[in-house]
């Protein structure tokens, strides 16, 4: 399978929704804009066969026009074929300030489709921890979906204080991010899907605890994602290519850890991090590793990346997990940097990936290389 344009399925869309604060567009709020294209969906027979590319049907992109500004809602794309792109990230941002450790009945999501009044999360009995998998800004629970131009982020704060916060919690197929800003504190980035199981009662609370665990592939482009502890984490097979991957200093001997893969067992992909920066914005030197496993069979491989001086000479830790060593891959190419020092990599690890670039280019971990069978718990 090649992998397909990715600017096709806007450039196929017919159909266009603006959204403005001011009054001159369709819509006040990006939530009430998504209630529109479903209702036009719904109108168009669900949208089924509108066209066809490749001689394959597929249903009929809309593009959604996210006009700038500062948008305090939980947004929630649940339609395939869907395009929200922003004027520029530096000034159309969606943003929202939940975290963990927040009680359920008090965390306010500000989603109602005139924007004048918020919703919260739990009812008014609810008064239980959000837990991680509530927090996120923004959900993407569908297929095909590109995001251009936003700023996505959790403004709950510290980890330490707040607890685990999502700017994005991205769950589909053939996900598209393109010069966004993704940005928050501990687990800022979740790539769906969840693990088999949950280690902890009750952990995996939200919109996908009991869905079938599918596996998607991602693709993140000339992004910027920032945060501190497990700031990229989940089990998706993701690309991020020409990334700055930036790590907030939180002024302790270990600052943070920027990957928790949890990719499932069989899986020829994880994360790939391609002409990528890893960049700080104050970090002590050695305070950041590159990742610890999640679950055993992390796969994580960072390809021609530019490592800081903030990066910790081990790369990882292995989070107390000797049977980890077996099953993950945790492997550098073309590495430099002052971050990088291939003598200290633990002998698990592989420093110095034989596979060749070839093996991670985009065409093989985003198409059929990278579509094996997803894990235990797939149909």
């Amino acid at each position: 399978m090649e992998i397909a344009n990715p600017y096709d399925r806007i450039g196929h869309s017919t159909t266009t929704i603006v959204v403005s604060q001011h009054g001159d567009g369709d819509c006040v709020t990006i939530t009430e804009a998504l209630h529109r294209a479903a209702e036009m969906r719904e109108h168009n027979g669900n949208g089924m066969v509108l066209r066809r590319v490749a001689e394959r049907p597929t249903i009929e992109p809309i593009t959604i026009r996210i006009r700038p500004g500062v948008y305090r809602e939980r947004v929630e794309v649940t339609l395939p074929h869907i395009a929200l792109i922003g004027d520029d990230p530096r000034t159309t941002t969606i943003v929202l300030g939940l975290g963990a450790r927040m009680p359920a009945n008090a965390s306010t999501i500000g989603n109602t489709d005139d924007g004048t009044a918020d919703s919260t999360i739990g009812n008014t009995n609810d008064s239980t921890p959000l837990g991680t998998f509530r927090t996120y800004t923004m959900l993407v629970d569908a297929d095909h979906v590109t995001l251009r131009n936003l700023t996505i982020a959790n403004d709950a704060g510290d980890g330490r204080d707040v607890g685990q916060a999502i700017a994005l919690y991205a769950d589909g197929d053939e996900l598209l991010v393109e010069s966004c800003r993704i940005l928050g504190h501990q687990d800022t980035l979740f790539t769906g899907p969840l693990p088999p199981k949950e280690l902890q009662q009750g952990g995996f609370i939200g919109p996908k605890q009991f869905a079938p665990r599918r596996v998607g592939r991602q693709w993140y482009r000339q992004c910027l994602i920032a945060g501190d502890v497990d700031f990229i984490f989940g089990g998706a097979t993701a690309m991020f290519e020409d990334c700055e991957i930036r790590s907030l200093n939180r002024d302790m001997d270990v600052n943070g850890y920027v990957t928790a893969a949890s990719t499932p067992e069989g899986r020829v992909y994880g994360y790939v991090f391609r002409g990528c920066r890893f960049t700080d914005d104050g970090c002590a030197p050695g305070s950041v590793y590159l990742g610890r496993p999640w679950r055993d069979f992390a796969r994580v491989a960072l390809v021609d990346c530019e490592l800081g001086a903030h990066i910790h000479p081990d790369g990882w830790w292995d989070w107390d997990k000797p049977r980890a060593h077996d099953g993950s891959r945790l492997s550098g190419l073309g590495l430099h940097g002052p971050g990088f020092d291939p003598n200290c990599w633990p002998d698990w690890t592989l420093p110095n990936d034989p596979a060749g670039l070839a093996w991670y280019s985009p065409e093989h971990v985003l198409g059929e290389a990278g579509m094996t069978v997803g894990g235990p718990d797939e149909r």
